[in-house]
């Protein structure tokens, strides 16, 4: 991973001496990912024979736009299979290949997956399937613009059929173009597995000519099979240059992939030593002052990102593109070179926590994958500040919706519902599926972000604490939200993962019933939400604390009450009888008998010895210790 981040700096300035050799594009938009439907064996072992396997995979693909490799046995191996499509240069198929390599994790704990970009395929399971050339996932997807002359009709044909006989007798590659008037030429790929043979090639690309062909008269489509990919276009989407053109700037990323990891840090260092002479010479942008510590034991995925490219890309910061802002800086919508939108937190350092936390963010976030965890892309520090570039997802936080009247509507039982389990599998995730165990130490419902089909995502490392599976606690400094802190954290700092159990049953709490758990001006209510909801439910009353725009049926209101039941029991006073986030996954997707909850903390939020910190948004959620506000992206 160390090497493969170099590599894309290098790729970066290769492009940039040798701009002739960047003309192409990478194709890394994704098509399409398939996951299996059959869990993994044994986390303990799948994951580091997937990430062996793609490590050898990674190699290979440097220099040769292919990879292929076995890792471990039974039912714990990883198969893997990687290929660019043959119009690719070298530096664009490891680009692709990079950006692939970063979703097809996102199947965990699925022990099997693939993903179609537009430039190269990857694929892994636990079994052989290297000569597979047809299965049930075979499919074809359509554009959404049609092209009604028959003109285009005929051209498309005929050169999907020239694609397919050029691929089929030209080693696995072929490529066609019927040159007409405007909106009716047609520009055709075709690329089979290099580990299946011709004849396999040739089922598989007339399967897949024939079910592309029915998406006529679209301008664009596209058939994803097991043993190659076909395309078909009104734009000439294809690159110029072929793989095996002579390019200086491939030269150099092959010379780097095989110099030895030692030659690797002196490029990283030389890399840094520009940096800092850079920033000397700007003598108009101040430096990160006490965060200069941690930049210079950051990885070098700091060189990730350009400070000039992400200002770009954001309209130098335009407020126009401001997503949120909270005590660490503003957070802004970005749009790449190539389309990509990407969330930028801008972070401003002014005392060490800010750098330390930076730094903390980082070093946690680029270590764990997970579906329901914001994908952290990379980050800058060469600029007046540091940076930290994110996925970008839409629908921003869940705080917006559940607690407004109006965008609340949106949020249907059904949709809650798949928020608080795709919450929750983050959770199990970062307290026992990850290489070290991770606390959060902030869930609230505006650091939980919902992407374009409302999934959730756990967002804001700063805070984060990992520990090694041998200690049963840490003690460390209070930091988190009010009103979603555990007692015994609040109370004496030693933090476990119970404490985002906590966390996790307030914010369940509010998800029910649209109410914050914060007292603030903006709530019509005096008690805590959970002292609220344990009364209700002393009383059998729970269904009056329902949001008014769930609208819910009988057997849904039954679900309602089992959450309201369930946050009840993550918020217990005792720590000890609070669920694992596991046990507390169990309870949500299954209709075994609950335990009856004990009472949970009565803390009264006006008593406490701790200062308070307006938050930026007023939504009530105020901070301590080291500070956490709300905002709407990541921090």
């Amino acid at each position: 991973m160390f090497e493969e981040t170099i590599l894309t700096a290098i790729v970066v300035v290769s492009a940039m001496l040798y701009p002739d050799a960047a003309l192409a594009s990478p194709r890394s938009e994704t098509v399409k990912m398939m996951c299996g439907k059959q869990a993994e064996h044994n986390a303990t072992l799948y994951v580091p024979n997937f990430v062996a396997t793609m490590e050898t995979i990674s190699a290979q693909m440097r220099s040769s736009g292919f990879g292929q490799a076995i890792t471990g046995s039974g039912p714990d191996a990883n198969y893997g299979l990687a290929q660019c499509y043959g119009d690719l240069s070298l530096i664009d198929c490891v680009l692709c290949y990079a950006e692939a390599r970063t979703l097809l994790p996102q199947c965990f704990p699925s022990n099997g997956g693939r993903i179609f970009l537009d430039g190269c395929f990857m694929r892994a399971e636990n079994y052989p399937f290297f000569r597979e050339h047809s299965g049930p996932g075979d499919r074809a997807l359509c554009g959404n613009t049609t092209r009604d002359p028959p003109a285009f009709k005929a051209a498309a044909r005929q050169a999907v059929s020239e694609a397919v006989s050029d691929a089929v007798n030209g080693g696995g590659f072929g490529r066609a173009a019927r040159v007409a008037e405007a909106n009716q030429s047609a520009y055709v790929l075709a690329e089979c597995w290099r580990t299946i043979d011709a004849g396999s090639c040739r089922a598989c690309l007339e399967n897949a000519s024939d079910s592309v062909l029915r998406c006529l008269p679209s301008s664009d489509g596209r058939a994803l099979n097991t043993g190659c990919f076909l395309r078909y276009s009104d734009a000439d989407f294809m690159n110029p240059v072929p793989r095996n053109r002579s390019e200086r700037g491939v030269v150099i990323v092959i010379v780097i992939a095989t110099v030895s990891v030692g030659a690797v840090v002196a490029i990283g260092a030389m890399f840094g030593v520009y940096i800092c002479k850079q920033r000397k010479i700007q003598k108009k942008r101040k430096g990160c002052g006490e965060a200069e510590r941690y930049v210079k034991s950051l990885n070098d995925s700091s060189l990730n990102f350009k400070y000039s490219t992400l200002e770009k890309a954001t309209g130098c910061f335009d407020e126009a593109n401001k997503l949120g802002e909270g005590g660490f800086g503003s957070v802004y919508k970005g749009v790449m070179a190539d389309g990509r939108e990407i969330a930028v937190k801008r972070l401003y350092f002014n005392n060490k926590h800010r750098a330390a936390d930076f730094y903390n963010e980082v070093k946690i976030i680029s270590t764990v994958e997970h579906k329901n965890l914001v994908r952290l892309l990379g980050c800058s520090c060469s600029g007046p500040e540091s940076l930290l570039v994110y996925e970008y997802l839409p629908n921003k936080s869940l705080d917006r919706f559940i607690f407004d009247s109006s965008r609340g509507k949106a949020l249907r039982w059904e949709t809650r519902l798949e928020i608080i389990l795709g919450t929750a599998e983050g959770l199990v995730y970062l307290h026992e599926n990850s290489n070290m165990r991770i606390i959060h130490r902030d869930i609230k419902a505006s650091n939980i972000l919902l992407d374009s089909r409302l999934a959730a995502k756990i967002a804001d490392f700063g805070l984060a604490r990992s520990f090694q599976e041998d200690k049963t606690h840490i003690s460390t400094a209070i930091a988190g939200t009010l009103g979603y802190m555990a007692p015994e954290y609040l109370a004496h700092g030693q933090l476990t993962e119970k404490a985002d159990v906590y966390s996790f049953g307030v914010l369940l709490l509010e998800i029910v019933t649209g109410r914050q758990n914060n007292r603030s001006k903006h709530t019509d209510y005096s008690d805590s939400l959970i002292n609220i909801a344990w009364k209700h439910f002393q009383e059998r009353r729970v269904e009056e604390l329902f949001d008014i725009n769930l609208m819910l049926s009988s057997s849904r209101k039954d679900e309602a009450v089992r959450v309201v039941h369930i946050g009840l029991l993550c918020t217990q006073e005792i720590s000890s009888l609070r669920p694992t986030m596991s046990r507390v996954m169990q309870m949500l997707v299954s209709e075994a008998e609950l335990a009856a909850p004990t009472s949970p903390p009565f803390l009264d939020d006006t008593t406490m010895e701790l200062s308070e910190i307006p938050s930026h948004y007023g939504n009530g959620a105020a901070s301590v210790a080291n500070i956490s506000h709300s905002i709407l992206y990541p921090r």
